[in-house]
């Protein structure tokens, strides 16, 4: 390992982050904590130099996220050696405040109606993380981006490195920890198994802020959750209802579209009396109203609680609080409500339709009769002899 850390020494060096604590001030300021509006994102990697550490420090942390003492450690910068700017006083005061929280960005997806996950799964075998429970609906790939230049120095992989996305059958994707810049490499690795694909994708930005120092295990902001700590289990709930949300917002859309078209229709009957829909096209609907309710509730699994919520009450604290941060219930109840709506005009139209079929068959029947009436005076007037005059 000596000749790995002068290879990465020299290539910090190279890269000039050992500069990095020389420039600031005597008093450094830390990340502003938590207000009412949402916190700036400072995205891990904007610095893939700073992303792996020859020895791990305690201040590190251990999955997400790129913590400032680790920063620091990762430039090759001791503080020790800056003892006549700092007292000890006030490296611990800059320790602490670099240290005290970490942004990690959250982006959901709605790409298509299905994913093959067995097909994603041996794609990606080496970046799965195995399931919570067997019946799972999801997939978790974990992955970690390692700068070419010091792939081969053996150098030891930090935890602020890994990027996370969970793939969810009925055609959601949650991203953890991952750059505007990079998202589409991501999905594309999904698109592959994806069917259906939607021709506009629909996206949701929220964020987890890491705060260890918290006094409780969890509290809640303006799009963002503050977490003492975000483990693979928590990326498991809160990348559920993302992903649920995110796809019922696209289940809506679909449900108001089909309330906007029997509006103009009934708009159409208010001033002609009458409507022109086919048959067809009335079926159509019906099957479509149909699939979007059993999708909402047997794909998505709105109503079924999370095991990891069964097991631990701090993340049922989470997932209680993003389903009502989220509205999920108003949501579906409103999506609902619509849905009964469709279904009433989809009954009113079918009776107007079937009366129409009704009417054809009495005129057809009143033709027939009115035939073989017809038929039967011509053959008794054919038959009967004519008296002569």
């Amino acid at each position: 390992m000596g000749c790995a850390s002068r290879l990465c020494s020299l290539y910090r060096r190279l890269t000039g982050s050992a500069v990095l604590l020389s420039s600031l001030p005597r008093k450094i300021p830390g990340p502003a904590p938590p207000s009412s509006s949402r916190p700036p994102l400072l995205l891990p990697i904007a610095n893939r130099s700073n992303l792996f550490t020859v020895r791990p420090t305690a201040a590190a942390t251990p999955f997400l996220g790129l913590s400032a003492l680790s920063t620091f450690s990762a430039a090759g910068v001791d503080l020790s050696e800056h003892q006549s700017s700092f007292s000890h006083g006030q490296q611990d005061s800059v320790v602490s405040e670099f240290s005290e929280q970490i942004y990690i960005p959250v982006k959901a997806y709605f790409l298509c109606t299905s994913f093959d996950l067995k097909g994603l799964q041996a794609e990606n075998a080496y970046n799965v993380i195995p399931p919570a429970s067997r019946s799972s609906n999801y997939l978790v790939l974990r992955f970690c981006d390692i700068p070419p230049e010091v792939a081969g120095f053996g150098v030891l992989e930090n935890g602020d490195c890994y990027r996370y996305m969970v793939v969810f059958q009925y055609g959601s994707a949650v991203l953890f920890n991952i750059a505007d810049n990079d998202v589409e490499r991501y999905l594309e690795l999904a698109r592959r198994h994806a069917s259906g694909l939607l021709p506009e994708m629909r996206k949701d930005d929220y964020a987890v802020v890491q705060k260890p120092q918290l006094e409780t295990w969890m509290q809640g902001g303006l799009d963002y959750i503050v977490l003492k700590n975000l483990d693979i289990d928590g990326i498991r709930i809160i990348g559920s209802v993302l992903g649920q949300s995110i796809a019922l917002d696209y289940f809506v859309r679909q449900v108001d579209g089909m309330v906007e078209e029997f509006t103009d229709i009934n708009r159409g009957m208010e001033k002609t009396g009458t409507f022109t829909m086919q048959r067809k096209k009335l079926f159509q609907l019906v099957g479509k109203a149909n699939s979007n309710l059993a999708d909402v509730i047997l794909k998505l699994g709105l109503f079924e609680r999370s095991e990891i919520a069964w097991r631990n009450a701090n993340y049922a604290q989470i997932w209680e609080y993003l389903r009502d941060e989220y509205e999920l219930t108003q949501r579906f109840g409103s999506l609902d409500f619509k849905l009964k709506f469709v279904e009433h005009n989809i009954h009113f139209l079918q009776e107007i339709l079937q009366n129409r079929k009704s009417d054809f068959l009495e005129w057809c029947i009143i033709l027939l009769i009115s035939l073989e009436i017809v038929i039967s005076v011509y053959e008794i007037v054919r038959r009967s002899p004519i008296s002569p005059l």
